[in-house]
């Protein structure tokens, strides 16, 4: 049995992973840049790192581990200069949101990448329909058991990530009635959605050890469920946000989720069972659906609310741990959210003032750059 070690990290640290859209400025759909852009990078110092994803027309940026809201967003506004100078140089905008909203899979071009081809060949034309774009967030942990822990506590706030960066309501060119198309596109993956109800890490090792006997999998990379475990990190990875339209929007994201795991293990408000993944798939739905007028289930107490009281009821007990994460401005940030809408419904407003997409993508574009 090949065990995988938990790596020890700082509990509760946190990095970001953002996927980010590579938009022509002629024509306002994607192109393909990423070869270009990170090669003239390479050639400069910049904080974190920016790396290729599957196709030529994405790039993700990560950032280093920090400890609160203060220090990321600062890390993420630098990172953000460095990619304007060079994106600027070559002609070529970029943009946030959880979709391009008119760009066409068949003209993805699958980044030149020993993986990445590896991916296309397995899954046909699904690897080229990837090309959505994510925000992930990792959790420092202290061991595999408090990371299973956490995995399991957080699922029950996932509907409330997901409704908070809805961003991709537009997708080939129509609107999906959806707040956040691009977890469809996630889930028709095989080893997407939740992951296994297990609770120690011997007990994941045991799993894990099944599946890579089996041939499922190679390695953790080929699970694509909301949240995983990141071993090599220290972390748990939730990886259900939608790029949001600024990066200081996604520090906030991450921060709130940082905040809710501060709680979630000081706390333990909820006894984790395997019941709390009884109405996930329901509250999942409603969260990409309808976004914060989505409704959410709690079993456990037969109530029903909208999402959006949801996120709002968990400031008061949330109130404290932002306090002492220095992250008070964050939940503010996330609250303005709650009460005046999402990126997805930015992006319908903006449609509606032009009735344009190409207009909507350089307006991403622009408030990208302009960070508001």
């Amino acid at each position: 049995m090949e065990r995988l070690e938990f790596t020890k990290s700082a509990p509760l640290s946190m990095g970001v992973e953002l996927e980010l859209q590579l938009v022509s400025r002629r024509d306002c759909d994607l192109t393909r840049a990423a070869s270009d852009l990170l090669a003239q990078l390479a050639k400069r110092p910049h904080p974190g790192e920016i790396k290729p994803e599957i196709t030529e027309s994405m790039i993700e940026v990560s950032t280093g581990v920090h400890t609160g809201y203060e220090t990321l967003v600062a890390e993420l506004r630098e990172i953000r200069a460095a990619l304007l100078a060079v994106a600027e140089s070559l002609n070529v905008g970029v943009a946030g949101g959880g979709a391009h909203p008119f760009q066409h899979w068949s003209q993805r071009r699958i980044m030149d990448a020993a993986r990445m081809k590896h991916l296309s060949q397995l899954y046909g034309y699904l690897a080229k329909q990837f090309t959505v774009f994510g925000q992930h967030v990792h959790i420092g942990c202290p061991d595999g058991d408090d990371a299973l822990y956490l995995l399991h506590a957080m699922s029950r706030y996932l509907p409330h990530l997901i409704a908070l960066s809805g961003s991709s309501p537009y997708y080939q060119g129509v609107d999906t009635a959806f707040d956040s198309s691009r977890l469809n596109a996630v889930f028709a993956f095989p080893l997407s959605g939740r992951a296994p109800f297990v609770q120690t890490w011997d007990d994941f090792n045991a799993y894990y050890d099944k599946m890579r006997r089996a041939g499922i999998v190679a390695s953790m990379k080929d699970f694509y469920w909301d949240i995983r475990p990141k071993p090599e990190y220290g972390t748990i990875e939730i990886r259900v946000f939608d790029t949001p339209l600024t990066v200081d929007r996604a520090a906030a994201l991450a921060a709130y989720a940082q905040a809710l795991a501060r709680w979630l293990f000081v706390e333990r408000p909820h006894r984790v069972t395997e019941d709390v993944y009884l109405a996930y798939t329901y509250n999942r739905f409603q969260a990409c659906r309808f976004g914060l007028e989505g409704e959410f289930i709690e079993p456990a107490a037969g109530t029903r609310r909208s999402i959006g009281e949801e996120i709002l009821a968990t400031f008061e007990p949330l109130g404290v741990h932002a306090r002492e994460l220095g992250a008070e401005a964050a939940l503010s940030e996330i609250e303005a959210i709650v009460r005046g809408g999402n990126d997805a419904r930015w992006m319908r407003e903006r449609y509606a003032d032009s009735q344009s997409l190409p207009d909507l993508v350089w307006r991403q574009v622009e408030r990208f750059r302009e960070g508001r």
